[in-house]
């Protein structure tokens, strides 16, 4: 079998990518390496059965003359991170909506089965918790732009959904939530990496916020393998998945979690989200998902505890 991962010089990506290689399967990667980064495929880029297209999902001709060589695709490639969305608004919806509607359509043309990483951020601010594949979703106005990233997955699963009931189109939807681990970057706003890297260094902890906000985390290698569970399950197609740790906590307490685990001498510094963010932010104060329903189907459940990931992120990103 071969596969085609977009994003896959990314953060979860990559380890989609080692992982299906070492189940034995051909492995073509699209990336445009604009968050991604060649030195995650480092350890495969030399093997026969991968190959890397440098490339954008904007370029449906691209897109459409990859896919017609495999036989699965890993839809991973999208505008992320907080951050980034406010910082990029148009770009990353506009990556997320075309270039999503560029690999449907291809997928559809080639006949192939798809897997679309979706987020959690299609819950929005909802208060009901834990959060179900059901739950109805709470974001906020439109002139909040944070909410562009959760519109536009919300889309993205409305059109797969489409393709399947116009086309016969294959496919299984995992939402991520608080995915972490090693190769992460904090450049986007993902807390986990920039409070360790903070703490390895004796530098300064910073909280936006008061802290109180709480999170579920999950190891990356952990959603690796509930994609892989739920991808080649036969009873997954057409539904959708969250994907996400068991240990909810506060980022006052992530913080604390962090300096204890590396042994660091940092302080915690609390900075506003005003002084944190571009215009247009709105915080959510808890996110935690109910996983019941792939532990259900496929019996898989989290392997990796808080510590352990930040120990993992630690190991990484010391010098």
């Amino acid at each position: 079998m071969k596969s085609l991962v977009t994003g896959g010089a990314g953060f979860i990506g990559s380890h989609l990518c080692e992982r299906l290689i070492e189940m034995g399967q051909s492995v073509t990667v699209i990336d445009d390496l604009s968050t991604g980064s060649s030195k995650n495929l480092s350890n495969l880029l030399t093997l026969s059965k991968f190959e890397f297209v440098e490339g954008s999902i904007l370029d449906a001709r691209l897109v459409d003359r990859v896919m017609r060589d495999v036989t699965q695709c890993f839809h991973l490639g999208a505008g992320l991170g907080v951050q980034r969305i406010l910082e990029r608004p148009y770009e990353t919806l506009k990556t997320n909506l075309v270039g999503t509607e560029n690999v449907v359509e291809a997928a559809v043309k080639s006949e192939v089965k798809l897997f679309l990483a979706s987020t959690s951020e299609i819950y929005g601010k909802s208060e009901t918790q834990p959060l179900t594949e059901n739950s109805d979703r709470v974001i906020g106005p439109p002139s909040k732009l944070r909410w562009a990233y959760s519109e536009a997955k919300a889309i993205d699963e409305t059109l797969l959904e489409m393709f399947r009931q116009s086309h016969g189109l294959r496919y299984v939807v995992g939402r991520f939530f608080n995915t972490v681990g090693p190769r992460q970057s904090g450049a986007y706003g993902m807390v986990l990496p920039r409070f360790v890297s903070a703490a390895i260094s004796n530098q300064p902890v910073r909280i936006f916020g008061d802290g109180s906000q709480s999170r579920v985390f999950g190891h990356v290698l952990d959603a690796v393998d509930a994609v892989i569970k739920v991808f080649f399950n036969e009873r997954a197609e057409g539904q959708t998945f969250n994907i996400g740790g068991e240990e909810e906590v506060s980022i006052k307490a992530l913080a604390e979690r962090v300096i204890q685990v590396t042994g660091s001498n940092s302080q915690i510094e609390y900075v506003s989200y005003e002084d944190a963010y571009p215009a247009g932010f709105e915080e959510t104060m808890r996110r935690v998902p109910d996983t019941s329903k792939i532990r259900s189907l496929t019996g898989w459940k989290p392997q990796y505890s808080l510590d352990k990931i930040i120990k993992d992120i630690e190991t990484y990103l010391k010098p």
